[in-house]
């Protein structure tokens, strides 16, 4: 996640682009500029994925549908539980796309017991390099997971291609970028059933991705989350946010979900990830899950106080 690995972080909230873990490892560390336009990608255009070849549950629920509350557990809870997550990041240097090189960073401490792991190699429509290393490397250590994926702004070339491809109307501006953003999700989820990721619950990272910057129209971006949420829940999976609430209205405006959140600290201590779970760091009206905070170069993760966790509903157990 953009908000993570690599470089040290900025205390200041209003600063908090610098570096993360899931997406943006290694970030500069610098807001976005309002007027900056989409980067093109350094790989062609995805293809699109046919519906038909995926799960399509035929009563779908409404995208503002909130049922992904923590604390709705009917069976044994889990909590507290100490995690990490990891991505292209942990990637060996040299690898993954041109401009998200893997870093080299080390893997989770021993004493997390679940790992989050990124399917994108940062920006939409890439593969994180070693996610089957990285599945490997949590199953031999028997350890929960779950997956993460960052959601980025398309380039004209990808919207000409993948527009008219998806549930919604591709004649209009917004409508092309939610079925681009329906592909996205769809393009994780063939990554995921690749890779033997078997997740319920996809953590979507929205945040600024260097280099594939998001638009100055917050409409316009939101769309595309839209259709990646649609996305992912018409392969009936769970959803849950990685954001803050100066990043989030900053790229999709006011745009609501109610779904779990995942809330990052930066460089800072377990405490003040701790606190971050207070309802005042809400970004998208849902109740937090999660508080990250780095140090030693790993994103380290800890269950939010008092929420409790049902564990099929949130990590895959080998």
């Amino acid at each position: 996640m953009g908000i993570r690995r690599g470089a040290a972080w900025l205390l200041p909230v209003a600063l908090v682009l610098s570096v993360a873990a899931c997406s943006e490892g290694g970030g500069s560390g610098a807001d976005p500029s309002e007027s900056a336009a989409p980067s093109a990608s350094s790989t062609p255009p995805p293809d699109a994925v046919r519906t038909e070849d995926l799960v399509v549950p035929s009563d779908l629920e409404s995208l503002a549908a909130d049922y992904n509350k923590s604390q709705e557990v009917d069976g044994p809870t889990l909590g507290p539980l100490r995690g990490a997550d990891v991505s292209w990041p942990q990637c060996p240097k040299g690898m993954g796309i041109p401009e998200k090189q893997g870093q080299g960073q080390p893997m989770p401490v021993p004493e997390a017991e679940f790992v989050i792991i990124g399917l994108t190699n940062s920006p939409s429509f890439t593969v994180n390099p070693c996610l089957e290393d990285q599945l490997a490397w949590a199953r031999e250590r028997d350890l929960m997971v779950a997956a993460y994926a960052i959601v980025s702004h398309p380039d004209a070339a990808t919207v000409e291609k993948l527009g008219d491809d998806g549930p919604y109307d591709g004649s209009s501006r917004l409508g092309a970028l939610r079925n681009v953003g329906y592909q996205a999700a769809l393009h994780n989820v063939r990554t995921m059933n690749a890779a033997g990721l078997d997740s319920p619950i996809v953590w979507i990272d929205v945040e600024p991705v260097g280099t594939f910057e998001w638009s100055s129209d917050t409409e316009a971006n939101a769309a595309v989350v839209e259709g990646t949420v649609r996305g992912y829940r018409d392969q009936e999976l769970r959803i849950g946010f990685y954001s803050l609430p100066s990043m989030w209205s900053k790229i999709v405006g006011g745009l609501t979900f109610g779904a779990p959140e995942w809330r990052p600290a930066g460089l800072n201590s377990q405490a003040v990830a701790e606190e971050r779970c207070g309802a005042e760091w809400s970004f998208q009206g849902g109740d937090a899950v999660f508080g990250q905070w780095v140090a030693d170069h790993r994103d380290h993760n800890i269950t939010c106080p008092g929420v409790r966790l049902e564990r099929d509903r949130w990590f895959h157990t080998f």
